[in-house]
């Protein structure tokens, strides 16, 4: 026994000292790669300041210090030219709660006032319109018949006013939806969604202060610090989030394609809340730049209850009368908050899903923006204080950052343009009733998280799946729950070519590999329009502006696994990457386009291979690719057509 005890004491006391070296061990490490990313903060291609405790946890996607005010970036923050709107005589008629107001300041003015209402309906689809039988006189006070309408107005001293307007049309079918709230799935929540297109979460900062001040501060809104594109453009957003799948997984809606349908069909979201009794809400500004009707066949029947894209094809054409961004005395984005808050207002006691999307401002600059601030920080507290947030998750976000503008062209621009702004607020009851879900959701806020999980958390408003760890298998994860510290772009199918957690190098555009990589590039191109020969020059390299190489987190290399509680790293591993990723921003002539793509070399076959979805303009084409505009629109970024 004597013996037996001496042997455990001798073993106690080596486990005490190699756990004391493991730790020693451990902390040193953990210092020094602080002390390195400490001691690059200022470099934007380093990862961001994390604290001991962060460093710990070993995340996998370590994310890139953003500068708010980055030196490159302030000759592009330029002050916007004032709206003028306010300059315009005073509109006379305006909607509230789904009702036609004459406005007492025009009849102080003009007199006894007549108005012509003129119903404007939507087609047979997204491309037309057409006007039912007028309304005369329209009498103030009135319920709207019809989202859109024409007012033509006539003051008794002569004046008149006629203007193409939008509101909220109560629609009693809608109205007499069953609210249903399955067993078992209590979130029984509106889900209200104002966005903004080509913002990143710096833009957002940067230009829209007070509003951002508001949400975090007075709101308590979560800004989602690691949001990651998942592809290149308006749709490659929109379409994870609304239907949980990406384009190429869809239907084929593009124009020009064999077998190409319109987008009814595709699983969106809000078929799924109309069967719980939802009424919906759908707009983005611009008839030329729908997101679902500029490459693809949009909807061939009205997909939503209320849809803003009829107001756009009847009004466009009469923008031209007024001051630019006006409509009349009435700023454009304006018009788009008063409609969403016609509809919060009109459905009050209803469920709702509103999803609201402006691109005037910021489709290719972003100065303009500060327009806006003002007016959304009126519209957030129309909304808090009115009481539609009390049962309401509340989106602020954007699609993704700048594409065409300059700014692209800088270091912190590439990243920005891969991390748009998306924030979340939940009601403070929520925070309450489920603590384990809204604490993930700030546990989130540091994680990679993608418009793929954006659309499970609305699926969990469809069906709650509780809190707990998400499934790292799963593409798509509720942010009610936590999103494990290990997931990579590669788990959230993110491609290289779009991951804001890579690590890039700068290359000499002078490298054997990056010339090969941008022949390659430019190939791939060529090979896109080798059916249009005809009509689209082949491509030639002119120059390769810039290259960048890609390689492995040093720290997932030469990870091999951590100690019993997970705390203490084993760093011994000595992989060593067999492939690499070249970034190059290509000129090719005719033309002088500007062509950014990823490619990849396989180090021992020598070889390089790009694919289609990893290519980018970045510059404008403008009328370029006239020959295959209409009839074949995926290939105008890529045809120069021979006559110009």
């Amino acid at each position: 026994m004597a013996c037996k005890a001496k042997v455990m004491l001798v073993q106690n006391f080596h486990r005490l000292c190699y756990r004391r070296t493991y730790i020693i061990l451990g902390t040193l490490i953990l210092v020094a790669t602080y002390a390195i990313l400490s001691s690059r903060q200022n470099d934007v291609s380093t990862y961001k300041k994390h604290n001991i405790a962060a460093l710990q946890s070993e995340q996998s996607c370590l994310f890139p210090k953003l500068q708010l005010w980055h030196p490159e970036l302030k000759a592009y923050s330029n002050k916007p030219t004032p709206l003028r709107c306010s300059e315009s005589d005073e509109n006379w008629v305006y909607t509230v709660n789904g009702t036609f107001y004459i406005s007492k300041n025009a009849v102080a003015k003009h007199g006894s006032i007549t108005c012509t209402y003129v119903p404007i309906l939507r087609g047979k689809d997204d491309f037309q319109v057409t006007r039912a039988d007028p309304i005369q006189p329209m009498l103030n006070g009135t319920r709207l018949v019809s989202d859109v309408f024409e007012a033509k107005c006539v003051g008794s001293d002569g004046s008149a006013q006629a203007n193409i307007l939008v509101g909220i049309a109560p629609n009693e079918k809608v109205q007499r939806r069953q609210r249903v709230v399955r067993e078992g799935s209590p979130l029984d929540l509106d889900i209200l969604m104002f966005g903004f297109d080509s913002v990143s979460r710096m833009t957002w900062m940067r230009n829209l202060p007070k509003s951002y001040k508001y949400f975090v501060e007075i709101l308590d809104g979560v800004v989602l610090e690691g949001y990651n594109i998942v592809g290149d453009g308006t749709p490659q957003a929109l379409l994870p989030m609304l239907t949980g799948k990406t384009e190429p997984e869809l239907p084929e809606a593009r124009r020009g394609f064999a077998g190409a349908t319109t987008v009814d069909g595709h699983p969106w979201i809000w078929e799924d809340l109309k069967k719980l009794g939802y009424a919906i809400q759908w707009g983005e500004d611009g008839s030329q730049m729908g997101t679902f009707t500029y490459r693809m066949l949009g909807f061939k029947n009205q997909p939503v209850d209320h849809y803003m894209r009829t107001f756009y094809l009847a009004a466009t054409g009469d923008f031209a009368k007024y001051h630019p961004k006006c409509l009349g005395s009435m700023s454009r984005h304006q018009n788009m908050m008063n409609w969403m808050r016609d509809f919060v207002e009109v459905y009050a006691k209803q469920r709702k899903f509103s999803f609201v999307f402006h691109s005037e401002y910021t489709h290719s600059g972003y100065s303009e923006l500060k327009h806006a601030d003002d007016d959304l920080k009126k519209f957030l507290e129309h909304l808090h204080t009115g009481g539609h947030l009390d049962q309401a998750i509340l989106v602020l976000m954007s699609d993704h950052g700048a594409r065409f503008q300059d700014v692209r062209n800088t270091e912190q621009g590439k990243y920005e343009e891969r991390m748009p702004f998306f924030g979340i607020r939940l009601p403070t009851w929520f925070q309450e009733k489920y603590p384990d879900a809204a604490s993930n959701l700030r546990t989130n806020a540091h994680r990679l998280v993608t418009p793929f999980d954006i659309h499970a958390t609305f699926r969990d408003v469809i069906d709650f799946g509780g809190a707990g760890l998400g499934d790292l298998k799963q593409r798509g994860i509720s942010l009610f729950k936590e999103i494990p510290k290990e997931r990579s772009c590669d788990d959230a199918a993110i491609e290289p070519h779009w991951c804001a957690c890579l690590s890039w190098s700068s290359v000499s555009s002078d490298d054997r590999n990056v010339r090969e990589a941008a022949l390659a590039l430019v190939s791939t191109i060529n090979n896109l329009t080798d059916s249009e020969r005809a009509v689209c020059e082949e491509l030639n390299l002119l120059e390769v502006s810039r290259a960048v190489k890609w390689t492995a987190n040093d720290h997932l290399l030469r990870f091999r696994g951590s100690d019993y509680h997970g705390r203490i790293p084993d760093l011994g591993d000595k992989m060593n990457s067999s492939e690499f990723l070249f970034q190059v921003t290509v000129r090719t002539r005719p033309g002088d386009a500007l062509y950014e793509g990823t490619v990849k070399y396989f180090v021992q076959r020598e070889s390089y291979t790009i694919s289609e979805r990893e290519i980018s303009r970045i510059n404008k084409y403008g009328n370029q690719p006239h020959c295959v505009m209409e009839r074949l629109p995926h290939l105008r970024p890529f045809c120069y057509c021979k006559k110009q």
